[in-house]
């Protein structure tokens, strides 16, 4: 699978996929993890959300920033991975629930999300931009002709986009795993503490605690009924406040362990890319070693008007198809997980493993990768065999394919 491509190009999947994992785990119980932590509403947790995502493709820009100023892109890779490390600490450091000290706890939440979205910012897109320019290489597209020839047009053979399908799907597998993980630590901990999940009772609980005579009678049922459901002993409620600590402190604290997760992931991630560093390019030194004192000549390239005005309309265009594309995509750790677990039976996909169970809105994250890494090869497939007759549609136009399948 990796034989036509860079040798660099399995480390760097492993490792971004390490990194995906981590921040998938993250991805799937975060709206979930701050509602339930902290007993704020959709709304308010939705502009946390939105501002932290909103954090990450700014930071990815300052990244770009640092590594192109520095011509360090490894360190500022490493860093990354470093800084994504110490924010899930940050969130993952035991704290109890409900906040004794809100405003501080809610702040330092807030901090480690930060945190995290600048250790992406610099992780993210460097790495993708070492994995482009490993196909650039002069060492490698001379080892492609000789071993493979050219094409019909005297070209040495493109496997860019097929490379960025294999990095994208190694991605995915992280993603595809980082949701069961989520849910088996949370519940493993419910578990031991002899409770069961349900998903409605943090917010119930919060309301109680809160503000008790505000709750409306069926509201009222619900946490009295709830309460001795979960109770894996059998065992009826009868202090609904003392309940409603303990289920939120055991809860909330399951959810903390799981982001531990993400940081031995992130640890496996930085091992792994250290041991591959040789294998990366680096972009701040050139394919030829200069003599000192020598310069390399400026190539400059002339285009008319016209030519120049057609790339800014294509760049624009792929800014447009970005913004819809990213937009859809996040609603999954929004709108969508809220929607499984207000509208969909979780009772009814509970797998059970002994020492914990597999049940959870958080499950439903891992139907997206699990079709990305599916239809990977699926589509590697059909483009080779229409590349062999010449007839492999453009990157622009196979995103536009993309783009036309995810809205259907």
């Amino acid at each position: 699978m990796f034989k036509k491509h860079p040798k660099g190009l399995l480390a760097a999947a492993l490792t971004n996929m390490g990194e995906r994992f981590g921040f998938y785990i993250m991805m799937a119980i975060l709206t979930l993890f701050i509602s339930a932590k902290f007993g704020l509403s959709e709304i308010t947790t939705g502009y946390i959300y939105s501002v932290f995502y909103a954090s990450i493709y700014v930071l990815a820009l300052i990244g770009g920033l640092i590594a192109d100023k520095t011509q360090n892109y490894k360190r500022t890779i490493m860093w990354g991975l470093i800084l994504m490390a110490v924010g899930y600490f940050i969130i993952a450091f035991p704290t109890p629930t409900p906040v004794p000290h809100f405003a501080l706890y809610l702040t330092l939440t807030c901090f480690g999300l930060l945190v995290i979205a600048f250790g992406n910012g610099l992780f993210k897109g460097n790495l993708q931009a070492l994995v482009g320019q490993m196909y650039d290489k002069k060492e490698y597209k001379e080892r492609i002709r000789q071993e493979y020839g050219v094409d019909k047009r005297g070209q040495v053979l493109d496997m860019r986009d097929t490379g960025f399908q294999l990095f994208y799907m190694f991605i995915n597998i992280g993603g595809f795993f980082a949701p069961f993980i989520a849910i088996a630590v949370r519940n493993w901990w419910l578990k031991f503490n002899g409770f069961d999940y349900n998903a409605q009772l943090p917010e119930l609980a919060h309301q109680y605690i809160g503000n008790a005579s505000a709750m409306s009678t069926e509201q009222m049922n619900n946490l009295q009924t709830y309460s001795s459901q979960v109770m894996l002993d059998g065992s009826v409620v009868t202090d609904l406040t003392q309940f409603s600590n303990d289920y939120l402190n055991v809860f909330n604290r399951g959810f903390q362990y799981a982001f531990f997760a993400t940081i031995i992931a992130l640890g496996i991630s930085l091992i792994i890319y250290l041991v591959n560093q040789s294998k990366f390019p680096d972009p701040g030194t050139s394919d030829v070693k200069l003599k000192k004192g020598e310069k390399i000549a400026r190539e400059e390239v002339t285009m008319a008007a016209s030519e120049i005005r057609q790339r800014i309309y294509a760049l624009f265009a792929v800014f447009g198809v970005v913004i819809f594309f990213w937009f859809s995509f996040h609603q999954n750790g929004y709108s969508l997980t809220y929607f499984a677990r207000d509208y969909i039976n979780l009772d009814a996909i509970d797998i059970n493993l002994g020492f914990t169970s597999l049940k959870g809105a958080e499950i439903f994250q891992s139907i997206n990768p699990f079709f990305v890494v599916l239809l990977t090869p699926i589509i590697m497939w059909v483009f080779g065999a229409l590349k062999k007759r010449d007839m492999e549609p453009s990157t622009p136009k196979k995103i536009g394919i993309g783009m036309g399948i995810a809205a259907l």
